[in-house]
């Protein structure tokens, strides 16, 4: 894609995926999260994914960190995804829209290495 470029653009992405498809990965990161909720969630459901989590593993839940500002909702999310996604085994995730995400990536790795 990029080859036939005579210059590459200087771009950063972010890609987010809100899901819990690796609850083994949240359990591995944070021991003490509560199996009840985390085991209650239905894959890409619509459903206030963060909150669950939130409520899974922060002190007071959704409710009391989302009396902390949006800011301070960020920066959680910031500190889960960097302890959850080193424990995640992406092979086994069993979120369907993750695994299609992760899908498209791989073929386009493929594509950009011809």
């Amino acid at each position: 894609m990029t080859k036939s470029l005579k210059v590459l653009p200087n771009k950063v992405f972010r890609f987010i995926q809100l899901t819990l498809g690796d609850i083994n990965a949240i359990k591995i990161a944070y021991p003490q999260a509560k199996s009840a909720i985390l085991d209650s969630y239905i894959n890409d459901s619509i459903c206030g994914t963060w909150e669950k989590l939130a409520d899974a593993v922060y002190k007071g839940g959704a409710k009391q960190l989302s009396k902390l500002g949006g800011a301070s909702v960020g920066q959680e999310k910031t500190v889960w995804a960097e302890n959850i996604s080193p424990q995640m085994n992406v092979d086994i995730n069993r979120s369907p829209s993750f695994g299609y995400f992760r899908d498209k990536l791989r073929h386009l790795s493929q594509e950009e290495s011809r």
